[in-house]
């Protein structure tokens, strides 16, 4: 594969139990950060299990970790790079022509790899580069911004750096601003996704541009404690750079709110319906995120969890379970991570 178009069906997630499966390698998002034991524990246990895709990001800091897990399995031969599919993400301080390159080969020596399979945008806000800081701000603590990136990314598939580029928690006005002027498309769209929290709309505007979509906390975030909220008037980034560490860098906020939103996977219509298929809550969100055509990736690091995550092949949700479950959709008003900041862009 050269380009964006080539990874496209790399990515689609069919109901095939040959087919890629997919992992999510992140910190939890307790207040602890994972250690390097941990992940690699995690990895390991993914991998044996049939997992086949990994998503990072630079922002995430365990980079260097999957790498030592990578290349052990590509030395004993187990392996081969091309076996796998690898997406890591360009940091918000990355976001300009000149800085793409520098954080992605940053990633890539992290990771131990001459090439990712896709290359994200981690989100629609570009930061300045000043020092070391992952979060900048001015003295009014608002966010220094940097506009240019787009063709930094589309440089980095010409290098061969990465096979394709694609975006992570933008909208579809910044997606549109983004396509209508890309040489190369971006061929895949990373974003929060749950019955809570569908984004018809988003995945529906996704689909006629053929840009396929990802879902994160495909479950919610089940580690979050239950009846917390999102807080939903983010102003600037001031605000979130205490629990950024508890969130593998995410812009995010979570506090206790006016509105409590639970897990969904103690919704009794999902809990009803795991048992009627004899499946745990996790797998039938998972596989309603897989029948919409929707790629989705868990994040676990008990091994027994990384294992049934994967155990979505087997049953078919019928068109009444689907339409029960479509009806669970809160709007924005559940989404677990919020990203008012990037309203700016």
């Amino acid at each position: 594969m050269t380009g964006p178009g080539s990874a496209l069906d790399e990515i689609r997630f069919t109901d095939k139990p040959d087919n890629r499966a997919y992992i999510r390698v992140r910190r939890g998002k307790s207040a602890r950060r994972a250690s390097n034991e941990e992940i690699e524990t995690s990895l390991n246990a993914a991998l044996e299990a049939g997992y086949r895709h990994i998503d990072t990001a630079f922002l995430y800091g365990n980079e260097a970790a999957i790498g030592k897990v990578l290349k052990k399995w590509f030395d004993s031969k187990k392996l081969k790079r091309e076996d796998l599919f690898i997406v890591t993400k360009l940091p918000h301080v990355g976001s300009s022509f000149e800085r793409v390159e520098k954080y992605l080969k940053r990633s890539l020596e992290a990771l131990q790899l001459s090439y990712v399979d896709l290359y994200l945008i981690h989100g629609a806000i570009g930061l300045q580069e000043r020092g070391d800081e992952i979060r900048p701000l001015d003295e009014k603590g608002n966010p220094l911004l940097d506009m240019k990136t787009d063709h930094g990314m589309e440089a980095q598939v010409d290098a061969g750096r990465a096979k394709a580029i694609g975006l992570s928690n933008f909208n579809a006005r910044q997606i549109k601003r983004i396509w209508s002027s890309a040489r190369i498309k971006p061929a895949n769209l990373q974003v929060e996704l749950n019955v809570y929290f569908q984004q018809r709309e988003l995945t529906a505007f996704c689909k006629a541009l053929d840009i396929t979509v990802c879902a994160y906390a495909p479950i919610g975030s089940p580690g979050l404690p239950e009846g917390t909220e999102p807080a939903s008037d983010i102003k600037n980034l001031e605000n979130i750079s205490r629990l950024s560490v508890n969130t593998s860098g995410h812009l995010m906020s979570v506090s206790m709110a006016r509105v409590l939103i639970t897990s969904p996977l103690s919704d009794p219509v999902v809990v009803k319906i795991a048992k009627k298929h004899n499946k745990t809550p996790a797998q039938v969100l998972i596989r309603w995120i897989i029948q919409r055509g929707i790629v989705a990736i868990p994040k676990s690091k008990t091994p027994s969890r990384i294992k049934e995550n994967l155990q979505v092949f087997d049953f078919e949700l019928d068109e009444s379970d689907m339409d029960e479950l479509y009806k669970l959709d809160k709007g924005p008003t559940s989404r677990i991570f919020s990203f008012k900041c990037c309203k700016v862009w």
